[in-house]
């Protein structure tokens, strides 16, 4: 897994440069106790954009493709570049560095022509009709302009009365908050003032803020310390830090720190020993973490790392989300969505949903390196996931290219360098030039435009409605259920619900463990419609769960993206996040802390307003408050028996509750 190349990118407010048993499935983890931890998220509408790229965007060669900036109905696009053309079949032209585009046509600027002799790392559409660039370069239109620059986004040329400049080094990443432009990069100096890695300044102007004085210093095994990504929350309160550093202000912050912007800059009491431990070798990964973006309301935020096989020790090629919020050391993710040892270099955050670029292949993968382990799933270099669970949502266009790519171009590359929603679409830059099997060189864009919108399911909400039991092949005992007793029983025939084991309802359909024989476990989950009426005909619930064997289930229901379920021969409560837009269940098992229940001797489970209703080997149904942010979740002291039934023995893990 090669190294990645120092780079940034744009986005938000800003424009940042940048088979087996069910046992053995999976290593059993507990549940993190930080405060972060303790959360539960709820799935939420999202937006997906389209997987198919937009034709009309020019392409880059040599290099690649580190940021995007908007002004107007002009793309602006930074990098490394060296050469750029309008269509596959166009002669190169020389423009290094940085060019411009029309929006809605793809048509390259012959007006934008700044000259740059370094490559450019970020760009910032600033105030007052200002392109803020920073970068590596020295020089800019024939004058010394020291690795931060603002042009007119018209011509390209310099604005002189913007004094903003990094006298000491590179410039990673800005990220502007109204009129505050926050500075990242590997430098000691702003406009000569000291400052190590981080700086602010007023975007208008470009002269430094005083007050800010936030350092982060001492790099990881002997190298120079430097910032690499930024970003700031929606309300400007929070700014996010990550790089190689192991000190902020002095206090100990190993790669990742938060700084408090409501009044004079002030490190917070927020820091995580994930990125502490070696994952490979120090001389390939100085640092880990590669990007950072805040959730939409600024509560969350996510990380994208590399640094090769962590799991479980360390956060490694591994998409995390921590809460803003929480305070205090040893902070542990939300979620973690391991890779399998490959990298993330890029992440996004738009509409409730989370993308990523990179050079990973797969995603929901900690059960291997370097291959696909039980639960993986294929995502080559460029995925979306949910901020509820970090799971993979069903969008897949992949980093590769067409069966008629131009002379010179390659379908694969090691990094995305950025992800950048723009108005109209989410736009990515590259070192390669195959993207959705098509040839997009360097850089391209997901429109908006034939994309989707996700609409969570979840379990029942409702308070009373019925509670369906298994008595037999095909048949079914339908029972009224209040929540605190039971009406008469009807019998219902539903041919379709064969050899089913483990039962749970999620909307407008039921999941199942179905015994299907040639298949890996014997077992695999199905889903299938239902309102109250005939149960259709099965389909399997995504072809990357065949490693999962769920007859071992004896008892089962969802709720707010996580399947919880019993299985045989074992005394807890357990769970996997399980993605309900591609049916994906996740590759790691976590048990819940209860106390006073017997689970081995569990026998089919239904949610029902807040509460687990659920049987057992002796036939007898029981309910039990339920809050899986508590400790413990299920305290079975406080378990009721419901009032039998005369017909109806509640000792069948098929069991689900449901309005109908």
């Amino acid at each position: 897994m090669p190294d990645i190349p120092l780079s940034r990118r744009s986005a938000g407010l800003r424009t940042r440069a940048g088979v087996v048993a069910l046992v053995t499935a999976a290593a059993v983890l507990a549940v993190p106790t930080g405060t972060s931890a303790a959360l539960v998220p709820a799935p939420e509408p999202a937006t997906l954009v389209s997987a198919n790229p937009a034709d009309t965007t020019p392409h880059a060669r040599d290099g690649e493709t580190r940021a995007f900036a908007q002004v107007g109905s002009t793309v602006f696009v930074g990098g490394s570049f060296t050469q750029i053309r309008q269509t596959a079949s166009a002669a190169w032209t020389t423009q290094r560095y940085l060019f411009a585009y029309d929006r809605a046509t793809g048509t390259i600027s012959t007006s934008f022509l700044p000259v740059l002799d370094g490559a450019v790392n970020t760009l910032v559409a600033g105030p007052g009709g200002t392109l803020i660039v920073g970068g590596t370069f020295k020089n800019v239109n024939g004058v010394s302009r020291k690795n931060l620059v603002a042009l007119d986004p018209a011509t390209g040329e310099t604005v002189d009365s913007w004094v903003g400049r990094s006298d000491g080094g590179t410039v990673r990443d800005l990220a502007l908050h109204g009129n505050w432009l926050y500075v990242a990069g590997a430098f000691n100096w702003l406009n000569g003032t000291a400052h190590a890695g981080l700086g602010r300044l007023d975007a208008t102007t470009g002269a430094i803020d005083p007050t800010f004085t936030v350092d982060a210093t001492v790099g990881r095994h002997g190298t120079t310390s430097y910032v690499w990504t930024i970003d700031v929350s929606p309300d400007g309160g929070t700014l996010a830090v990550g790089g190689n550093f192991t000190l902020v202000n002095d206090l100990p912050r190993n790669q990742m720190a938060l700084v408090d912007l409501s009044g004079t800059p002030t490190v917070l009491d927020w820091s995580t020993e994930k990125f502490v431990p070696p994952c490979a070798s120090p001389a390939t990964f100085v640092h880990y973490v590669q990007d950072v973006k805040f959730g939409g309301d600024g509560s969350w935020f996510v990380v994208g790392t590399n640094g090769g096989s962590g799991w479980p020790t360390a956060y490694c090629d591994a998409l995390v989300r921590f809460e803003t919020a929480a305070r205090g050391t040893g902070q542990l993710g939300t979620w973690v969505d391991y890779t399998g040892n490959d990298t993330i270099t890029s992440v996004e955050v738009a509409d409730n949903v989370i993308y990523l670029g990179g050079h990973f292949r797969w995603l929901n993968n900690p059960n291997a390196s370097d291959r696909a382990g039980n639960g993986a799933i294929d995502r080559l270099g460029i995925a979306a996931v949910t901020p509820a669970t970090g799971m993979p949502v069903n969008w897949n266009p992949r980093r590769s290219g067409s069966a008629s790519m131009p002379a010179g171009t390659s379908n694969w590359g090691s990094s995305v360098p950025v992800l950048w929603r723009g108005s109209d679409g989410l736009y990515f830059g590259h070192n390669s030039d195959g993207m959705g099997n098509e040839y997009h060189g360097r850089l391209g864009m997901f429109p908006l435009t034939g994309g989707r919108t996700i609409t969570p399911k979840n379990a029942p909400t409702a308070t009373e409605g019925n509670l369906y039991v298994g008595t037999g092949a095909g048949e079914l005992a339908k029972v009224p259920f209040d929540g605190a007793s039971l009406g008469t029983p009807t019998p219902v025939s539903q041919p379709n619900y064969t050899a089913a084991g483990a039962t749970w309802r999620v909307d407008d359909r039921i999941y199942w463990s179905h015994a299907v024989a040639g298949t890996l476990t014997g077992s695999r989950i199905d889903i299938s419609l239902f309102n109250g009426g005939a149960i259709g005909a099965p389909w399997e619930a995504s072809g990357y769960n065949d490693w999962f064997n769920p007859a071992l289930m004896t008892g089962a229901f969802y709720l707010d993206g996580r399947l919880y379920y019993t299985r045989t021969g074992a005394g807890g409560l357990y769970y996997r996040y399980f993605e309900i837009d591609g049916n994906y269940l996740g590759a790691t098992e976590f048990a819940l802390p209860t106390t006073g229940v017997t689970w081995s001797t569990v026998r089919g489970m239904a949610w029902v307003a807040g509460r687990i209703v659920y049987g057992a080997i002796d036939g007898t149904l029981r309910s039990v408050p339920f809050d899986p942010t508590a400790a413990p979740a299920v305290d079975g002291t406080t378990a009721t028996v419901v009032p039998a039934t005369a017909g109806v023995t509640w000792s069948t893990p098929s069991t689900f509750f449901s309005v109908q």
